[in-house]
């Protein structure tokens, strides 16, 4: 029988393929013999790596190959060949090349893997918690990385139960060559079990103690719990106001001998370090169209005024057919966490073939989000509006109507559930959005009707080669009321860059005679596109839309438009510039063959 030998060792060999990670060449100088199976051979070739030519003499071959065979015997150790031979050689010929010969032996398997806890032990549901989180069952094979990664998982699973102080302290690891069998021994101090107590702001960023505390997703005196103080950083991150955000429990109290404690205390403080982002910024924007003009728009924020996380938004917009002077508060976090409150008024001019209309008014909504990509909107608004309606054609055929003045209330119940990948230039996922819009008029005329709308847009990749296929599709009805008694500001209208392009800006639908838009009841629109990208800035783009107003609310589709064109993106790293060119392809008297559309951002 051959004899036992046994021996203790207090840590396990560090693999040096962690060290020749960077050191990997295309073609292995070091030739590997011995092992069969490919992806040990990869990683012994890996570690046995070196930079530099292929040894040009015998004795640089010689130190080579010992080099070599050291690095194998390390990885192989940390892999569970403790008995591993490694032997070197030089091939023979002209060409040098040092050889490795392995002789691998048994693969040494865990036997059992066990917790000596150092100091106080934690509770007995944690100390089976961390037994169970090590995850290693006997005869699993005794590689370094397996034992390393059950030390973490441990200490993972004693964060989460608790106790943010426990700290590791060195393994020890038996090794027995009679019955190959590594029996690793994992030292760990659990420390005091931790609650969780108020939260402080610490640093020059004024922020509200009272909505600082709102934020915190645990009640005092809660367990400690690393996901909390994560979720705590996410939502003031997510403010938009902050460049950094970090959170940490306060230093552990010390006992008399100048040491933390380690048994259960008093809940503990969590300090929030909050630095401010510039209080000021401003945004720039342009567009142009062939039919709907040009135009910028500029945006000025103010944030953190209030000490609440908010943002104070003064936007201006001078375009040919729209011009706006809009005031906005965004309170995040509102009464609970997640939830926005946006508050706001404004003065808004439009100028549009339909209608001319100057007027001003109120708003206030309520977002509250389920995660990044879902949210549920409710609110309402109160408006007033001079609007000048063009409903006819005189005997001199130029448009007449009336104008009204009108006092609007509007509520508005929103859903948005967003899976793509970007907001201004997605590649692949898919969006859907809800609004309905109850409506109360009153003053130049009296009526109440429901507007809703539906859109669906998806992005597919194709290929590897930079293809991606988008479609989109919309449909909106107002219900409850009649053309003309829906002021034509409120109506649904088609055509242009943001709607079926190769058409103008209002130009899909009912018309008056003299081809003055008159808009609808219902829209429906569709889109497809092909997005080729070219390099890393420049895409090209083909592409077919189609629409159609109508004036009932339940569409018809007998009097369809549909356009085609091109495009070029190029990106600027946040969103693409888009350049688009259409043609319609069943055009009305009176509708250009062609259209220009410039703006940031893909159609859709």
């Amino acid at each position: 029988m051959k004899p036992s030998s046994r021996h203790r060792t207090t840590g396990l060999v560090v693999s040096l393929c962690l060290a020749a990670a960077g050191r990997i060449s295309a073609a292995p100088i070091v030739a590997v013999e011995g092992v069969a199976d490919g992806a040990l051979r990869g990683l012994i070739e890996q570690a046995a790596a070196e930079p530099g030519p292929a040894p040009r003499t015998a004795p640089e071959g010689r130190r080579r190959a010992s080099e070599a065979s050291r690095a194998a015997i390390a990885l192989l150790r940390s892999e569970g060949y403790y008995d591993a031979v490694a032997e070197t050689a030089l091939s023979p010929g002209a060409t040098i090349r040092p050889i490795v010969r392995i002789t691998l032996g048994p693969r040494y398997r865990i036997s059992h893997i066990a917790i000596d806890w150092a100091g106080s032990p934690p509770d007995a549901a944690a100390q089976a918690a961390a037994v169970v989180a090590l995850g290693l069952a006997p005869a699993a094979p005794g590689r370094a990385a397996d034992i390393i990664g059950a030390e973490g998982r441990a200490m993972a699973r004693l964060h989460k139960l608790g106790y943010p102080e426990a700290d590791l302290r060195p393994r020890q690891v038996v090794v027995d060559h009679a019955d190959f069998t590594v029996t690793p021994t994992l030292r760990i101090a659990a420390g005091a079990r931790v609650r969780l107590g108020a939260v402080r702001a610490v640093g020059k960023a004024p922020t509200r103690a009272r909505w600082l505390a709102s934020l915190a997703p645990w009640k005092a005196g809660a367990w400690y719990d690393p996901a909390l103080l994560a979720k705590l950083e996410k939502r003031l991150l997510e403010t938009g106001v902050y460049d950094s955000a970090t959170v940490a429990l306060s230093p552990a109290p010390k006992t008399e001998a100048g040491e933390a404690g380690a048994a259960e205390a008093a809940p503990r403080t969590v300090d929030v370090t909050l630095v401010e982002r510039k209080r000021y910024s401003v945004e720039l924007g342009a567009g142009y169209s062939t039919t709907e003009g040009s135009g910028a728009d500029a945006k000025l924020t103010r944030y953190n005024r209030l000490g609440l996380g908010d943002s104070l938004i003064l936007t201006s917009r001078l375009y040919d057919i729209q011009q706006k002077l809009d005031l906005e508060l965004d309170l995040p976090d509102w009464k609970r966490a997640d939830q926005i409150l946006k508050v706001g008024g404004g003065f808004l001019g439009n100028r549009t073939a339909a209608y001319d209309d100057l007027g001003g008014g109120v708003r206030a909504d309520v977002i509250r989000r389920y995660d990044r990509t879902t949210s549920i909107t409710v609110g309402g608004a109160l408006d007033f509006a001079s609007t000048r309606e063009k409903n006819a054609v005189n005997l001199l055929a130029t448009p007449v109507g009336e104008t009204l003045d009108l006092f609007i209330a509007t509520g508005l119940a929103a859903f948005v559930l967003d899976r793509s990948d970007s907001i201004l230039n997605p590649n692949r996922g898919w969006r859907l959005s809800l609004e309905v819009d109850p409506t109360l008029i009153s003053g130049g005329r009296n009526l109440e009707y429901v507007k809703t709308q539906a859109q669906l847009s998806g992005y597919l990749p194709i290929g590897g080669l930079g293809t991606v296929l988008a479609a989109r599709i919309k449909a909106g009805a107002i219900l409850g009321g009649s053309i003309p008694n829906v002021p034509a500001d409120r109506r649904f209208y088609g055509g242009g860059g943001g709607s079926v392009r190769g058409y103008a800006y209002q130009a899909i639908g009912p018309r008056l005679s003299d081809n003055t838009p008159r808009g609808g009841l219902s829209l429906t629109e569709g889109a497809l596109e092909v997005r080729q990208k070219l390099t890393s800035r420049w895409a090209l783009v083909a592409f077919a839309d189609a629409g159609d107003v109508g004036d009932s609310a339940a569409p018809h589709f007998n009097s369809m438009a549909f356009g085609v064109g091109a495009g070029v993106r190029y990106d600027m790293g946040f969103a693409p510039i888009r350049l688009d060119i259409a043609m319609p392809i069943n055009p009305r008297a009176g509708d250009s063959p062609v259209q220009v559309y410039i703006s940031i951002g893909q159609a859709f």
